[in-house]
């Protein structure tokens, strides 16, 4: 590190308690998402983030963003979406000129903390001990999101030279469907790099495998449980949930087989795979049951998609595979399966030599840790950036695995030493060498 970078880390480890401070005051807003989308106090939430970025000299907007600003594409935004009480928000700092643009952003919703009888405290009253701050999204991610908050203080106390321009981005709905990041593209926002502060462990997260939702729907033919039924040809009943059986084992195959194919495995994602969410007969309990429906869940990577990075091969390779096995059963030959589909989530991975990635790597080892890339990664709003030309990582504090847990909790030092590899990466980034693509990467009105 060079005189200033040491200044910058320095100081983010004397605000240490003004960054837990912060944490815990994020955690007391309870943001839960809803697939309703109710409001809940994100726009309170936003609104002590506006002020603290205002305070350090940003030009801070927020705004809902209305019925038309998300796509109409394959991951199924609903046309009539509504943002109510939910604003997006975004700082600006510019820079000196010259240098690439960063764009640092951060979901402020979190999912729901039951079953609460199980925590050993409020979940939405931050509780620190042992060095440990718990609490609803204390990693999931108002932790990351208060650890960016302090590094871009920081930055713009200490004032440090960025020759590119240094964007504050955070937004709602990521946990139940993406678009509040979504949004933010279709309004403009870009920048030549992206960094989200998702519970990484302080690794790097370069992408993310895409998504998928299937329902598989078997049709049977009712009748008593306690009766020896005849064949099927005869008239007998027919048990939904056995044929499923046989299409649920077609699914296990093709999991296992993308374990160990080329195109399904990639080095810093993991391989795709299919996973059995639900299974539900409309029977009594003493009836077999003429109908059943499987739900499951499918992550794919970017070599499974098509040239547009969406995930419709998958899905033929689904269907010819559920056909394929209905084939083998004489019932299901003449009543084949149905299989429906609902959003599709793309993939994406940024490569190991993008700036952003060697300047997050940099900042690791600058600060005397040993860079790292994680394989094993998560949704994240990275792809929804990357897709649309702003390169997108994700790096932060806490591990994946409190997310979405009981007694969810991050370290403060994992808090600081997050602020601080921000804050490197972003004067690393916004210095090198290069002409900034996006320039001054606001959005289209009052920032503009």
């Amino acid at each position: 590190m060079d005189a200033r970078e040491r200044e910058v880390v320095e100081t983010i480890a004397g605000r240490e308690r003004e960054l837990v401070d912060l944490l815990c005051a994020l955690i007391g807003f309870d943001t839960t998402a809803t697939v309703e989308g109710e409001a809940r106090e994100a726009a309170a939430l936003q609104s002590l983030i506006a002020g603290r970025l205002e305070g350090a000299g940003f030009g801070v907007e927020t705004w809902e963003p209305g019925p038309s600003a998300l796509p109409a594409d394959r991951m199924g935004f609903d046309p009539s979406y509504s943002f109510a009480g939910r604003p997006q928000l975004l700082a600006f700092r510019p820079g000196t000129g010259g240098g690439r643009s960063l764009l640092l952003n951060g979901h402020i919703d979190v999912v729901d903390p039951a079953p609460r009888d199980r925590w050993t405290s409020d979940p939405f009253r931050a509780d620190v001990r042992d060095r440990r701050v718990f609490g609803r999204g204390a990693a999931d991610m108002k932790g990351g999101v208060a650890a960016m908050i302090v590094a871009a203080e920081t930055l713009a106390a200490l004032d440090p030279p960025l020759a590119g321009d240094l964007l504050v981005n955070t937004v709602t709905d990521e946990e139940s469907t993406g678009a509040g990041s979504a949004a933010c593209v279709a309004r403009g926002i870009a920048a030549d790099g992206g960094l989200i502060a998702e519970p990484t462990g302080l690794s790097t997260w370069l992408g993310a495998r895409g998504s998928l939702r299937a329902t598989i729907t078997v049709e049977g033919r009712a009748g008593h449980a306690g009766l020896t039924q005849p064949h099927w040809s005869a008239g007998g009943a027919v048990n939904a949930v056995d044929k499923m059986a046989i299409v649920q084992g077609a699914l296990e195959r093709l999991a296992r087989e993308w374990r160990d194919r080329h195109a399904t495995t990639h080095p810093h994602l993991a391989p795709g795979g299919i996973a059995v969410t639900g299974i539900s007969a409309d029977a009594w309990m003493v009836s077999l049951p003429g109908r059943c429906t499987l739900d499951c869940h499918l992550q794919y990577l970017p070599a499974q998609a098509d040239q547009s990075g969406w995930g419709a091969p998958v899905e033929r390779e689904v269907e010819a595979a559920v056909l394929a096995a209905a084939r083998t059963d004489s019932w299901l030959r003449e009543h084949p399966p149905l299989v429906s589909w609902s959003d599709d989530v793309p993939a994406s991975v940024v490569e190991p030599d993008s700036p952003i990635v060697q300047a997050a790597l940099a900042a690791a080892g600058a600060v005397g840790d040993v860079p790292r890339i994680a394989r094993e990664t998560t949704f994240f709003d990275g792809p929804t950036f990357t897709r649309a030309g702003t390169s997108t990582i994700a790096l932060g504090p806490g591990h994946i695995v409190h997310a979405h847990a009981v007694d969810e909790h991050v370290t403060i030092d994992q808090l600081v030493a997050a602020a601080q590899r921000i804050a490197i990466t972003a004067m690393r980034f916004c210095n090198s060498t290069g002409r900034s693509e996006h320039g001054a990467a606001r959005p289209r009105s009052a920032l503009a």
